[in-house]
């Protein structure tokens, strides 16, 4: 990790405990304890703009970033205006498994729940 310090992304961004778990065991899986869980939003997608998730061990500094059981995540500047009060959550079961974005933000997004505006 850097050696400078990151703005604070706690108001900006949360990870439930499910999520941090698996967010956690797949880094874990990598084998290189300095990664992040990066969020981003880009445009495109059916409704203008979709999440993208990455690990990353990069981190600028204009970055937000947050952390929450043992996982840190950053976001940045420009991301972070498009996600003011979401969150990350995982859900593991026979329908709707994996990590889904809550975004309070968002007026509209399209069936697959992976693009908003």
């Amino acid at each position: 990790m850097s050696m400078f310090t990151v703005q604070d992304a706690s108001t900006v961004f949360s990870v439930t405990d499910a999520a941090a778990e698996k967010v956690k065991s797949l880094i874990e899986a990598e084998g290189n304890p300095d990664l992040a869980l990066r969020v981003a939003v880009r445009p495109g997608g059916c409704s203008g703009l979709s999440y993208e998730m990455y690990f990353d061990s990069d981190i600028a500094a204009d970055d937000l970033r947050t952390e929450h059981g043992g996982v840190v995540v950053v976001i940045d500047p420009a991301s972070a205006q498009h996600l003011g009060g979401a969150s990350l959550d995982f859900k593991d079961g026979l329908q709707g498994a994996g990590f889904s974005i809550n975004n309070p933000s968002a007026t509209r997004s399209c069936g697959c729940g992976q693009s908003f505006s």
